[in-house]
């Protein structure tokens, strides 16, 4: 019986590992930001015009442009709970977050004038980028 075990152990030793690494593998290929959009782009974006490449905007420039339309049409509240969901949902969105951030707070403040009335829009979305944008555009 115990080289029965050692038989069984040895085998789960050279398996798991191969089956572990296999698994991660199609767990990551499976993520909702790997589309096949990004497929699609690239080959739009080697095969266009410059016209057309002008047309497709990145998704951060696309999503900076919702949010500024969203905060004219709403307020700067709805607009930055939306920039926090939009990086939630796509973490390559993050690292544009803080700059759409500031973009929000300057039109905060060209839209509720005094920076005080913009500031009550405050929310911790990118750290404090909100409130610098206020602040520069006084």
């Amino acid at each position: 019986m115990n080289s029965a075990a050692r038989r069984i152990g040895r085998t789960l030793a050279l398996v798991l590992p191969v089956v572990l690494v296999l698994s991660g593998t199609l767990a990551v290929t499976r993520v909702p930001w790997a589309s096949t959009a990004t497929d699609s782009q690239v080959l739009t974006a080697s095969t266009g015009s410059a016209a057309t490449k002008a047309a497709h905007s990145t998704p951060e420039e696309a999503l900076r442009k919702r949010l500024l339309v969203e905060l004219q049409e709403k307020d700067p509240g709805t607009a930055l709970t939306h920039l926090q969901e939009a990086t939630t949902k796509r973490p390559s969105l993050a690292k544009h977050c803080a700059s759409i951030a500031r973009d929000l707070g300057r039109a905060a403040v060209a839209k509720y004038g005094a920076a005080h009335r913009a500031q009550a829009f405050s929310r911790p979305v990118c750290d404090t980028s909100f409130a610098t944008g206020v602040a520069a555009a006084q």
